[in-house]
C-alpha cells in the first residue's frame, strides 16, 4: 500500500513578517498548487532524490544558479531532517516505533523560491505521511513547531512558525504568537476563520524573482533582538493591523481589508530591504487600483481587487512583467 498526503502553498493575507516575532497574521492556503509526498513499505530505508537533488545540468552557469538558490541539496535534506526530527520527537514522548523500512518520495508544483511555502510545505507531507506510516498522533498545535525545528534546529533556515500553522489547519487561519504563550507552551493560538464570503483575492508570482526566504529575515531578526525601537515597534503594529484585518474579514468589509494590506507593505518596507524587481511587482498591481503586499518574503504577492474588469486589467499588467496571476483556491470545492 502506497501512502500519499499533500500540504499545500500558502499566502499571508496580513501580518507578516511579524510572526517569527511574537506578532499575529492571517494566512490562507493556495490549493492550486501543492507538494505531494508517496511513502510505502520497502526491504531498505531510502529517500527517492528529486531533480534539485541531481548533479547534470545543461551548463555551469545553470549549475551556479542552482547552487545559489537551493544549496547543496534539493528536496532530500527536507526529507531527512523531517525523519530525524520525526523520530527525536516520538522518542521523547515514549513513542514506541516499529522498525518496519520504507521508502520516500515526493513531488511538488509550488513554485520555487518565491514566498509560497514550498519548502514547508514538502516537510508537513512528509510529517503526515510518517505518522500514517507509524500510527503516530501529534497533536494539531504542536505540529507547526515540530515542521519548524526541522528547518530552524536541522537546516539552520530562519523562517516563522504562520506557514507551517496555516498549511498544518488549511483553509484562512488567525494567529497569535504572543511571547508568552509561544515561550510558555511553545505554540500560539490558532484560530480557523469561515468568513460569509471570501474576499476578492488574487496571487501572482513570477519565478524568476526566486531567492532564499531566510537571507532578509536574518538582519531583520539581529535588529529584534538588539531591541531596535522601529523594528520592535513595527511587530505592535504589525498585531494592530491583523486584528484590523479580521474584523474587515469577518464583516465583509473589502475596502478596509484593502487598506490594511497596502498598509502591511509600506510598514514591512520600512523595516526590511525591498528588492527592486519585488516592489516593481507591487507598484504595478497598485496602478491598476488593486492592493498588494508580499504572500511571503518576495517573488509573490497577494491582495484584493474589486471587480472582473480590474481582475483582468491585473492580469495584463503583471504579465508585462512576466508575473502568473491567479485567484486562490482556498477551501475544497
Amino acid at each position: 500500500m502506497i501512502i500519499t498526503t499533500h500540504a499545500y502553498a500558502r499566502a499571508g493575507l496580513v501580518g507578516n513578517p511579524s510572526d517569527g516575532y511574537f506578532g499575529k497574521t492571517i494566512a490562507f492556503v493556495v490549493r492550486n498548487f501543492k507538494a505531494t509526498v508517496h511513502l510505502w513499505e520497502s526491504p531498505h530505508f531510502e529517500i527517492v532524490p528529486t531533480h534539485g537533488d541531481f548533479a547534470r545540468f545543461n551548463n555551469v552557469r545553470d549549475f551556479l544558479r542552482d547552487l545559489c538558490l537551493h544549496g547543496y541539496y534539493g528536496g532530500l535534506r527536507l526529507q531527512k531532517a523531517t525523519v530525524k526530527k520525526f523520530h527525536e520527537y516520538c522518542f521523547r514522548n515514549d513513542i514506541e516505533l516499529h522498525n518496519r523500512n520504507f521508502t520516500l518520495s515526493f513531488e511538488t508544483d509550488i513554485p520555487r523560491l518565491v514566498g509560497l511555502a514550498g519548502s514547508s510545505a514538502i516537510i508537513c507531507a512528509t510529517l503526515r505521511a510518517l505518522m500514517q506510516f507509524y500510527d503516530v498522533k501529534i497533536p494539531q498545535q504542536l505540529m507547526p513547531a515540530l515542521i519548524l525545528s526541522v528547518e530552524t534546529e536541522e537546516l539552520n533556515i530562519q523562517a516563522g512558525l504562520q506557514d507551517r500553522v496555516i498549511q498544518t489547519y488549511e483553509g484562512i487561519v488567525y494567529m497569535d504568537f504572543d511571547r508568552k504563550l509561544i515561550e510558555g507552551r511553545g505554540y500560539g493560538d490558532y484560530e480557523p476563520l469561515s468568513p460569509a464570503k471570501l474576499p476578492p483575492l488574487y496571487v501572482a508570482f513570477d519565478p524568476e524573482r526566486a531567492e532564499i526566504s531566510d537571507i532578509p529575515h536574518r538582519n531583520l531578526r539581529e535588529l529584534f533582538q538588539r531591541g531596535d525601537a522601529t523594528v520592535v515597534g513595527a511587530m505592535q503594529q504589525f498585531r494592530d493591523l491583523t486584528d484590523r484585518g479580521r474584523e474587515a474579514l469577518m464583516k465583509q468589509d473589502w475596502d478596509a481589508l484593502h487598506k490594511v494590506t497596502n498598509e502591511n507593505f509600506d510598514l514591512r518596507k520600512k523595516i526590511m530591504p525591498i528588492a527592486p524587481e519585488n516592489l516593481r511587482m507591487v507598484e504595478v498591481a497598485r496602478s491598476t487600483g488593486a492592493s498588494a503586499k508580499f504572500a511571503g518574503s518576495g517573488g509573490a504577492i497577494c491582495g484584493l481587487y474589486h471587480s472582473g474588469r480590474q481582475y483582468q486589467e491585473l492580469v495584463d499588467a503583471l504579465a508585462a512583467t512576466r508575473c502568473t496571476v491567479l485567484r486562490p483556491l482556498i477551501f475544497e470545492a
